[in-house]
């Protein structure tokens, strides 16, 4: 189902046309569809609903509370890479014991946090980091359940800045140092082994990579039973790509069907971390145009959102849809690059995108839902965006815009 389709040249979210939203709430504004959370999560719950598991939800997609929310609503777990996405958790109505904590660079106050507060498992990453819980764990008496995460060293063929699963990656523990490591967790006084986790890379379109890579993994599980060492649950990670353009990424249903297929008989729990197949595809950027100007052969749109709101293309040269909202109209079309006011040269939301323009127009950049508010930031002392979930015909602000007195909260001038 397409949850942001044209009716009657009119670009709409579920029942509610984009127009309502931006005249209601100003631009740039970011809009996500519930409806579109959910089908996606459903996505993977049907996939697996013969299998024991747990849908862990990467809260670095998208972590307002409100699409947290809708996903603690539907029972799903959550992949979290600090103690501010934990207390996010929280505070949307997740449970600490569907949580796992992931992440290079824990501190003793994250790791003791974490075990405050119970949550399912540990993902670590380093033998300091295994000694560090095992310190906190016993000075809380009680024991952490632990996961390593191995870098099964395959190659994503993803984006180099999205790549994980490699051994020239910071992330995770070589896959061949991974025993040695595992007996240590075992004999420690306030550690359980509970899982074997991974993550290769984000935006992957094949199933191939995690193919190879659950493999991997299965080999260590099988290594680590027979020499008295039981693991309750392998963790996926995350990765599966989104369509932007002409990708053609496998569905949930193709990629885990597969998985189970490898698990055969093992009496294992699987575990999966997806975040942009979840959001991805259920949000979208309003931008306004401000005003159209050419420069030579060049033709430019300058809006009113940019890199501050939206830095994936700036950041990893990602292509992004542009809808008008309204279809229809008298201005020619032209060749445009969609630019931003921040004065940076890498400041466009797109380039050389056939559009018929006019200053005033308003504009929907698609598959916004994922590394995009979560991203933006301040950068020449703008406000941040607004954001908004479309839930049928309603709309319901879950932030509001910051106010020029927000950015300068905290701060102060020196004593005269």
């Amino acid at each position: 189902m397409e949850f942001f389709h044209y009716k009657n040249g009119s670009l709409y979210a579920e029942q509610l046309a984009l127009t309502e939203v931006s005249k209601r709430f100003g631009t740039p504004c970011y809009v996500y569809s519930r409806a579109a959370l959910e089908a996606a999560y459903a996505s993977y719950a049907d996939a697996l609903r013969d299998v024991d598991h747990m849908i862990c939800y990467a809260v670095k997609a998208n972590s307002n509370l409100a699409v947290l929310n809708v996903l603690a609503r539907l029972g799903a777990g959550f992949d979290v890479v600090s103690i501010g996405e934990l207390e996010r958790v929280l505070a949307a109505g997740g449970e600490p014991g569907k949580c796992v904590f992931s992440g290079v660079g824990k501190t003793a106050s994250d790791l003791r946090r974490a075990l405050e507060l119970g949550i399912f498992c540990f993902n670590v990453e380093s033998t300091t980091e295994l000694q560090t819980l095992q310190e906190q764990a016993a000075n809380l008496k009680c024991t952490a359940r632990v996961s390593l995460r191995v870098n099964p060293d395959v190659d994503a063929k993803t984006h180099p800045y999205i790549s994980t699963g490699l051994r020239d990656n910071k992330f995770g523990i070589d896959i061949n140092a991974a025993p040695a490591l595992y007996a240590q967790a075992q004999r420690a006084s306030h550690l359980e082994v509970a899982g074997i986790d991974c993550h290769i890379g984000s935006q992957l379109t094949s199933v191939e990579p995690f193919l190879a890579a659950l493999e991997r993994m299965l080999g260590l599980y099988d290594s680590l039973n027979a020499s008295g060492i039981p693991i309750k649950h392998i963790d996926l990670g995350g990765g599966l790509g989104v369509r932007y353009a002409q990708e053609s990424p496998p569905t949930a249903g193709d990629y885990l069907s597969q998985v189970v297929e490898r698990l055969g008989t093992r009496s294992v729990q699987l575990l999966v971390e997806p975040g942009r197949s979840i959001c991805a595809n259920a949000g979208v950027l309003l931008t306004q145009v401000i005003c159209l100007k050419e420069n030579g052969a060049k033709n430019f749109a300058i809006v009113d959102a940019a890199m501050n709101d939206m830095l994936r293309p700036a950041l990893y040269n990602a292509w992004l849809a542009i809808e008008p909202l309204l279809q229809g109209g008298t201005a020619p079309q032209r060749d445009y690059d969609i630019v931003g006011p921040i004065c940076e040269s890498a400041d466009f939301i797109a380039k050389d995108r056939r559009l018929a323009l006019s200053e005033g127009s308003l504009l929907a950049v698609r598959s916004a839902g994922a590394y995009g508010f979560v991203m933006s930031s301040n950068y020449n002392s703008r406000p941040r965006a607004a954001e908004v979930m479309v839930d049928g015909d309603a709309a319901h602000l879950v932030r509001q815009r910051e106010t020029l007195q927000d950015l300068l909260r905290g701060e102060s001038l020196l004593p005269a």
